[in-house]
């Protein structure tokens, strides 16, 4: 059954042409995964089917009073709210139950009217059939889950990080439980434990959803159904990740040879009317140029930007780059124990643990952008830094990507710098738009292009795959891996890293202060 009817969806964004007369349905069993390229259009998508956008043509037609539940970022928090306390909105409408069952009690105290207790009792059902007093147990599980009890139910809403943050908006909607789920890169904040309860939470779901993610190995284990956002279609494939993926090949494989062998008609047709069409079989010719212009042309196959992404190296000459003694960091207090470690000059280390454990806060301390607590951090002399920060954050949102760079490089001619930004597979028209027009993947892209024009020796990568598409994440694994120079990474995408290529992977949580 259909609880989503999409019809003749077009749309554009600035220069690019998103989606060109698409159709889809989504049906109430359908756990829908969508993939496609950094700025194919998969939030916007999700932005039309909520309503924040209206798309310049085509209808969207939703099943009548289905519950539709929306990843909100940018949801308002009460300041000096709790995490518990937000936590129970999700059950907003219950508690409203409660209060007018207290209420109709009390109206019975003084008239003593049955019908009073009968509707307390229709109310009381209400309740008990949606697990009222079970409340605290679901809140209990699901912050467990995903990993809120580590910081406390009892911790104010307005002291948390952006990776928190997102994870309580998550919590609430999960709650919720709504008939369907739009949900807009759900694991960027989680690391493996989360995901992972996340992906069993949502195989388990009765209801419909659909989410965006570039965690492929996410997608293969929640999804039965897929969408394809590339070359302004959208193709709706039935069964896994990866079945989608070997239907989508096999389509392009069936679709190329059409198109090559119509390619090889249209030709000869045309040498034959060129040919013959002022001679002696002019009429022929006539008749095959007729038959030439009823043909329903396909148009040629779209060909997909592959990165080419590698870092520069600048050599130097100590063994031991960063030698961290005592080292405690924090703000107001201490976030985890005492550190010492080293990093060797090809060391590639990874730091894992889930999110606001300080991980970011341990990074920004070894690059002296944060103020150690005590302890402190050596570094050997020539060592070069280049630091991919997680936060999507410009100093002026409004420059095009290849206005921040000639700025940033202003001895660099701009041919260059648009072959650096393109060698990350952004497009012209992108390298022309405006930052914060760009997707959160074509943002990445541009830091990872900004780091692309700085010879270092030791790479500091916060969180570089979080919107990445895996194509871009491919190319990146492997410059990480081809880089001279030592790396320190933080991912919570295990899939990205594994023991081939990293050295040392150190568990931070393991280190936390409670």
């Amino acid at each position: 059954m259909s609880i989503l009817t999409v019809t003749g969806l077009s749309q554009r964004f600035v220069d690019k042409q998103l989606y060109t007369d698409a159709s889809f349905q989504v049906n109430k069993e359908d756990h829908l995964g969508i993939v496609g390229q950094n700025g194919a259009g998969k939030s916007t998508l999700i932005k039309i089917l909520t309503g924040q956008l209206e798309p310049d043509a085509g209808k969207i037609v939703w099943q009548k009073h289905l519950h539709v539940g929306y990843l909100d970022q940018y949801a308002n928090l009460t300041p000096g709210q709790t995490i518990g306390d937000f936590l129970k909105t999700a059950f907003a409408d219950l508690y409203a139950k409660e209060a007018k069952i207290n209420k109709i009690y009390a109206d019975y105290a003084e008239n003593q009217d049955d019908e009073l207790l009968e509707k307390a009792g229709e109310l009381q059902q209400e309740l008990e059939a949606r697990n009222f007093y079970d409340i605290e147990t679901q809140i209990e599980t699901v912050a467990s889950g995903l990993g809120l009890l580590a910081i406390g139910l009892d911790h104010k809403v307005d002291q948390l990080s952006g990776g928190q943050r997102s994870k309580i908006i998550l919590a609430k909607l999960l709650l919720e439980e709504p008939d369907m789920l739009l949900l807009d890169e759900p694991t960027n904040y989680l690391d493996k434990d989360h995901i992972d309860w996340l992906a069993d939470w949502l195989q388990e779901f009765e209801g419909a959803f659909i989410v965006i993610s570039h965690d492929y190995d996410f997608l293969q284990r929640v999804t039965n159904a897929i969408l394809d956002v590339e070359f302004a279609t959208i193709t709706k494939y039935t069964g896994s990740l990866k079945q989608a993926m070997r239907q989508k090949a096999a389509n392009a494989e069936t679709y190329m040879k059409a198109f090559h062998k119509q390619q090889e008609m249209i030709q000869k047709t045309e040498a034959y009317i060129r040919k013959f069409k002022a001679g002696s079989r002019s009429n022929s010719a006539k008749s095959r140029e007729k038959q030439l212009a009823r043909v329903d042309r396909l148009t040629p196959p779209g060909n997909r930007a592959h990165a080419k992404i590698g870092f520069p190296f600048v050599e130097q000459n100590s063994q031991v780059l960063v030698d961290v003694n005592d080292l405690v960091v924090g703000y107001d207090k201490p976030l985890l124990s005492p550190m010492n470690f080293t990093i060797s000059a090809d060391e590639v280390l990874v730091l894992e643990g889930f999110n606001g454990v300080g991980k970011s806060t341990l990074l920004r301390t070894i690059l002296g952008l944060q103020p150690a607590i005590s302890g402190n951090v050596e570094i050997a002399q020539n060592v070069v830094f280049g630091y991919f920060e997680q936060e999507l954050n410009w100093k002026v949102p409004k420059q095009t990507p290849l206005q921040f760079m000639m700025q940033k490089y202003p001895a660099a001619n701009q041919r260059t710098l648009r072959q650096v930004l393109s060698r990350t597979a952004l497009t012209r028209e992108e390298a022309d738009k405006p930052l914060m027009l760009l997707s959160g993947g074509e943002q990445s892209k541009v830091k990872i292009a900004d780091l692309m024009m700085q010879p270092t020796n030791l790479l500091v990568m916060d969180e570089p795959t979080n919107h990445l598409d895996d194509d871009t994440k491919n190319a990146l694994r492997q410059a990480l891996i081809d880089f001279p120079g030592a790396v320190i990474l933080v991912s919570h995408e295990e899939g990205f890293y594994d023991d081939s290529w990293v050295d040392t992977v150190v568990n931070v949580a393991a280190m936390r202060v409670e």
